[in-house]
């Protein structure tokens, strides 16, 4: 990125010395004479950052800080002022000013300062930018983004919408499944249909398959009337069977001929009743996993898995966070009743250096408690939770420079292998899928790895059980 400054001071010593010593750091820089020349300068080109001496003959800093927040509201000002002048300094901040610097001036000081306007302007932009894209970023109802995990998501709804082939949709939990699921049901041809959803995981097992299929009066103790199952109810709609990997196993085969007949026999009924809804599955765990351990069909798994959609974790989404953040901020102070429109430049910086390991549940409840919590009309770092202040991500290094860190090839594949296993939150579908293995291939390197040096293999939780 260029890093364009304009310099403004009536010394022409100290504009010299200035230009100098910072294009040598890498910036870019012009510089003028006086207030007026400056503003006639900005108004015909764009800097990334205006540094002005206080003290000037003819227009002095502060005048200049309020005219370039007239003329060039998004581009910070950074003050020069003798030492002691505190008041003068507050002035120009109060006028506009991003920050100020005291003489003599040390130029590595004022490099640091420089970067961190020009980075805090950029921020700001990005959330402005954010902002706008809001409203144009719903290309599936309800879905929120502009990243290249998520236009990978767009363009596989977009292409089964009108389809009626069965969709399993996998992905960490928090991801937004069963939002997709829904978006496809409302983009798809059977949008005037009902839309029918059921957790598998939170229903008890004996009363699962009256749930789904229904049952006739007297099937039961209790059972005083009939009931429609939810396959019944979804028909011209969509069924979307959450947790699907939790579904009973003695459930399973009557969901497979569910499936494959297209009728549904209520509990304790002797006939059968046809249905015609789109199945949508959604896991969060890795049914092939679940299928070495037992516990899933195979059969079952293919009936379902027509079509796979693999929901991107909210670190693998870059800026749609902040896009995200900003849906949330816009309901949140709705319903508070509070007159907050967006994110600062420092707290914008802190969501995206954060995880997500709750994906977008919890950057949905950090931004409903940020919301309540501040007093200004910008979230701002305090108004954050404490773990997502203080978090310091963890840099994995691949080259080096000292020649007593470097390792094998065979570890250094270890070291990246079990890093994106991690970034795939576990799935080894999905990370055998970025690594270009297969995924036996994939699970005898974990294993090969975690019994011959156990202590210092890390993998994550579910790698080699039930993920």
């Amino acid at each position: 990125m260029t890093k364009r400054v304009l310099i403004v001071d009536d010394d022409k010593a100290m504009r010299s010395w200035l230009e100098a010593d910072l294009r040598q750091r890498g910036f870019a820089t012009s510089a003028r004479d006086s207030g007026a020349a400056a503003i006639a300068l900005i108004t015909e080109q764009e800097f990334d950052v205006v540094l002005t001496d206080l003290r000037m003959t003819g227009m002095s800093g502060v005048e200049l800080c309020r005219r370039v927040a007239e003329a060039r509201p998004d581009t910070p000002v950074v003050v020069l002022t003798a030492f002691g002048s505190l008041d003068s300094a507050i002035a120009a901040i109060r006028a506009g000013a991003y920050d100020f610097i005291t003489k003599p001036v040390e130029i590595e000081t004022l490099a640091i300062a420089l970067e961190r306007a020009i980075q805090n302007r950029s921020l700001r932009e990005e959330v402005k930018r954010l902002r706008r894209a809001v409203a144009d970023s719903n290309r599936f109802e309800g879905t929120i983004g502009g990243s290249a995990a998520m236009k990978r998501v767009y363009d596989l709804l977009d292409r089964i919408r009108d389809s009626d082939a069965s969709v399993l949709i996998t992905g960490e939990s928090g991801t937004g499944k069963e939002v997709a699921a829904r978006a496809l049901h409302t983009r798809g041809r059977r949008a005037a249909g009902p839309f029918v959803a059921i957790n598998c995981a939170a229903v008890p097992e004996a009363l699962l398959e009256s749930e789904l299929f229904g049952h006739v009066r007297g099937a039961f103790t209790d059972a005083r009337s009939a009931r429609t199952g939810l396959f019944v109810q979804a028909t011209g709609g969509v069924l979307f069977l959450d947790e699907i990997a939790e579904l009973p196993r003695a459930m399973q085969p009557k969901l497979l001929r569910a499936l494959q007949e297209r009728v549904v026999r209520p509990v304790g009924s002797d006939s059968e009743i046809p249905f015609d809804a789109r199945i949508v599955a959604a896991s969060n765990r890795d049914l092939e996993d679940a299928i070495e351990a037992g516990e899933f069909r195979e059969d079952l798994y293919f009936r379902i898995n027509v079509i796979h959609l693999v929901m991107p974790p909210l670190r693998a989404r870059g800026s749609d966070v902040l896009l995200l953040a900003q849906r949330f901020i816009e309901n949140f102070a709705v319903r508070a009743d509070k007159a907050v429109n967006g994110i600062s430049s420092a707290a914008a910086e802190k969501l995206l250096a954060y995880s997500w390991p709750g994906n977008i549940r919890e950057l949905h409840n950090c931004i409903e408690r940020a919301v309540a919590l501040t007093g200004y009309e910008q979230l701002t770092v305090d108004d954050l939770p404490e773990k997502v202040k203080s978090y310091r991500p963890l840099a994995a290094t691949v080259l080096v420079g000292d020649a007593t860190e470097l390792v094998r090839l065979d570890e250094m594949e270890r070291r990246y292998v079990l890093k994106v296993v991690e970034i795939a939150g576990g799935n080894k579908t999905e990370a055998a899928r970025i690594l270009g293995l297969d995924r036996k291939t994939l699970r005898r390197k974990l294993e090969r790895w975690l019994a011959s040096n156990e202590a210092e293999v890390e993998v994550p939780e579910g790698d080699l059980g039930r993920r």
